[in-house]
Parts: structure tokens; C-alpha cells; sequence
């Protein structure tokens, strides 16, 4: 029996020999599927209420900050399982399905929480708050791995930055579709959060492909061919659970690297304006950081993946990774405000130059048939990561001061090698008998 790494397909130009697409060319070459599943994730992401708004609603109909607080844990939590749930529906139920049904389920438990959010009810609440984390992130592993069926192997990482632009986008407006209706009413918050996740689904179910075939991959790199699942298709490997993954040695290190990149990334919104306050700024410095810091993801991820996906995916994490670094060690130096602008300037693109190959490896390593498990491992790694990240960065924060930002430096020094080791491929030339190897088992078969 191979192992698990034993048919990953490989990217880039040692790939297949290809030219790196620019922007335009890559999404004039995505099918309409494509097309219609990154206007479904921009919709799903506009109308995503309440994870940003859970706690202000729930001290607004007088439940107290810190049972407040819990439930946004909750959330959290229920997040981290409904990617790995997601994951594994991905590659059992297909891709169409588990998406309309997620977005199903997030949009009826999302209605009903403007319903449950009383002191009396705070039981039942918590239920639902965790059943909405788990049913809006389920969704996620699922898309992800459609978008990777349905392109060929040089146009992945492109993809992806197509697919976080929609997501960023969607993170920078729906907070001001979001002011409009509190203006009218804090439930209707909740209502037009289902109102689009129904939206999505009904979107899903017309227009992305569904059945028990796959819509074909447009020119497909050789090497490619091994990986054999798609849309909606039949696996063609059995497999249970995550017990293939848990023997990946290459993409646990992979994981361990996503979780400590979300960890340090978390202190952006965790710890950043308790310094920013402490020394003596006013709030409109930490609002002008976070302006910057979406400004530049937004405008400059694309054309920065233009030259970036031609890169070995090794060098790409890893040198995303350390600027990562650098720029949260910079926080903790003696600067001033322009101090702050210039290491979010060095930190935001490390993750433009890292972030699109960073998230599209679990879709281009995957065994055959085992995709969405991967993608819902990462995404579930990375939420982990979200949802411990802020408690870990104010206790340190309160123990050590400024000096958590070298911890971060350091944490995410380690993040960028981690990665580099899991993502490095060997040479063409190194590959070349195990891929000879690999055709001959799977001609014998």
C-alpha cells in the first residue's frame, strides 16, 4: 500500500513547465462554477454578523460580559469542530452538498439566536451559538476543495487569492451593511446574517456542480491526473476518518505551522490596541493600522500571487513567514507611531506573499479522495488558532509587556521553518523515480 504521500501532485513551474497566468487570464479561465462559488463565499461573508457582533448583542438584551464572552468561545469552539465535520462531509457527501447544507443550517440556528439570547434561555443559547460556529464553518473546507477540482494544478494559488479577496472583501463591507441595520433593529442583524446564508445555498444548488460526477479540471497538468476526486464525485480511495492524515509526518508539521501563524496573528486584535492605548495613542492610530492592514491584502494580494505562485512553495511560506515575524517583533521596539505603520507594512505582506500557497497546500497534497479532510484540517488548525489566540496573548501581554512581541517574533520564525520543511518539494530530478514509480503502480492496478 502507498503511503500517503505517495500520489501528491505538485505546482508551480517545476510542475508542469507552465508560465505563470496573470489575474485577468486566471479568472477569464475559471468555469462558471468557480465564478458563482466565489460570489457565494463574497454574499456568505457580507452577511457574516455574528461572530463580530455576538457579544454587543448579548449584553444589549442584558446578559452579563463575562457569560458573553463564554459564548463567543463557544462559537469558537463550534467553529473548529464544524471544519473538521466539513471536511469529512466534503469527501463523503460531495462538495455541492455539504455546502447548501451547512449554509442551511447556519441560516435557520442564525435566525433563532435573537430569539434564545435572554439570561433565561443562556443554556440553549450556547447550543445554538456553538451549532452556528460548527454549521457557518462547515461550509468553508468543502468550497475550498471545489475551487481545487476545478482548476488546473499551475492556476491553484491564483485561485485561492481570488478565493480571500472574495472573503476579505466581504470582512471589510459587511461591517457597514452592518451599521445600516443596527440603526433599525439588532435583530435584524441575526435575520439578514440567515437571509444570505439561504441565499448562498440556493446559489450553490443551481449553479455549482453537483451529482455524483465532477466538473472536469481545464487543462489539467499531467502530474495531476493521480489526484482523482472532485465536485461531487465518488472518491477513489475509502477512507474513514482522519486517521490517513494523523500518519502524515509532512502535513502535521504543516498544521503545527498554521496554528502558531493563527496564534501570533490573533495579537493584531488582541494585544496591538492595549499597546497602542498604553503608550499614550489615541484609538484613530489602532483604526488607521487596521485600514492599512486590509487596504494593502485587498489591493495588492492579487498582483503580488501573479509573480509569487511561480515561486517554489517552500520559499513562498517561508519567506511570507518571516516577515511575519519581523514585523511583529517590530511592535516591541522604541519608534513612535511611524514605528507601528512600518512593521504592519512589513507584517500584511508576509501574508499576502505566504497566505494564498500557505492555504492552497492541504488542496495540493492531498491523497486522492481525501481533499476536503485536509482543507478541514487547516481550516480547523487556523480557527484553533483564532479562538485560543487572544486569551494566551493578553495573560502574556499582562506578565511580560512589550515583551510578547519578540515571543511573537519568535513563534513566527519557527511558524516560517516549520512550514518551509512541510511544503519543501525535492528537486525535478530527485522526483523524477518516485513519480516513474508511482505511474507503474497505478498502470498495474
Amino acid at each position: 500500500m502507498q503511503g500517503p504521500r505517495a500520489t501528491r501532485r505538485t505546482t508551480g513551474p517545476s510542475a508542469a513547465g507552465a508560465v505563470a497566468p496573470g489575474v485577468l487570464a486566471s479568472l477569464r479561465e475559471t468555469g462558471p462554477a468557480v465564478r458563482w462559488l466565489l460570489c457565494c463565499v463574497f454574499v456568505n461573508q457580507l452577511g457574516a454578523f455574528v461572530q463580530v457582533f455576538l457579544v454587543l448583542f448579548l449584553v444589549h438584551e442584558g446578559i452579563d460580559e463575562g457569560h458573553a464572552g463564554l459564548a463567543l468561545g463557544a462559537f469558537g469552539l463550534g467553529s473548529v469542530a464544524g471544519a473538521l465535520m466539513g471536511g469529512l462531509l466534503a469527501d463523503r457527501l460531495g462538495r455541492r452538498t455539504t455546502i447548501v447544507g451547512a449554509m442551511l443550517c447556519a441560516a435557520t440556528v442564525t435566525m433563532s439566536l435573537s430569539v434564545l439570547a435572554s439570561p433565561q434561555t443562556y443554556a440553549l443559547l450556547v447550543a445554538a451559538v456553538i451549532v452556528a460556529g460548527a454549521a457557518t464553518q462547515a461550509s468553508r473546507p468543502a468550497a475550498a476543495a471545489m475551487l481545487a477540482d476545478s482548476v488546473p494544478a499551475e492556476r491553484l494559488v491564483m485561485t485561492v487569492s481570488l478565493w480571500r479577496l472574495a472573503l476579505n472583501c466581504g470582512a471589510v463591507l459587511g461591517p457597514l451593511m452592518a451599521a445600516a441595520l443596527l440603526a433599525v433593529s439588532w435583530d435584524l442583524l441575526f435575520w439578514v446574517d440567515g437571509l444570505t446564508a439561504v441565499s448562498c445555498a440556493l446559489l450553490a444548488w443551481r449553479f455549482l456542480p453537483g451529482g455524483r460526477t465532477a466538473e472536469p479540471a481545464p487543462a489539467p497538468a499531467p502530474v495531476a491526473a493521480a489526484d482523482g476526486d472532485g465536485g461531487d464525485g465518488e472518491p477513489p480511495v475509502a477512507g474513514g476518518g482522519y486517521g490517513e492524515l494523523l500518519r502524515d509526518g509532512r502535513f502535521l508539521l504543516y498544521l503545527f505551522a498554521m496554528l502558531a501563524g493563527a496564534l501570533i496573528y490573533m495579537q493584531h486584535y488582541a494585544v496591538l490596541p492595549l499597546k497602542i492605548r498604553g503608550d499614550g495613542h489615541p484609538e484613530l492610530v489602532y483604526s488607521a493600522v487596521l485600514v492599512l492592514s486590509a487596504g494593502i491584502v485587498i489591493s495588492c494580494e492579487l498582483l503580488v500571487t501573479k509573480y509569487v505562485q511561480a515561486w517554489r512553495p517552500a520559499t513562498a511560506v517561508a519567506g511570507g513567514g518571516v516577515l511575519i515575524a519581523i514585523g511583529l517583533a517590530g511592535y516591541g521596539l522604541a519608534g513612535g507611531m511611524w514605528l507601528l505603520f512600518a512593521a504592519t507594512l512589513v507584517g500584511v505582506f508576509g501574508q499576502v506573499v505566504s497566505g494564498p500557497t500557505m492555504f492552497a497546500h492541504p488542496q495540493r497534497v492531498a491523497p486522492p479522495g481525501a481533499r476536503g479532510r485536509y482543507t478541514g484540517a487547516a481550516h480547523a488548525m487556523f480557527g484553533l488558532g483564532t479562538a485560543l489566540g487572544p486569551l494566551l496573548g493578553v495573560l502574556v501581554w499582562k506578565a511580560f509587556g512589550d515583551g510578547i512581541w519578540a515571543l511573537c517574533g519568535a513563534v513566527g520564525g519557527l511558524a516560517a521553518l516549520a512550514a518551509f520543511v512541510a511544503v519543501h518539494e525535492p528537486s525535478r530530478a530527485a522526483r523524477a523515480p518516485r513519480l516513474a514509480s508511482t505511474a507503474i503502480t497505478g498502470a498495474t492496478k
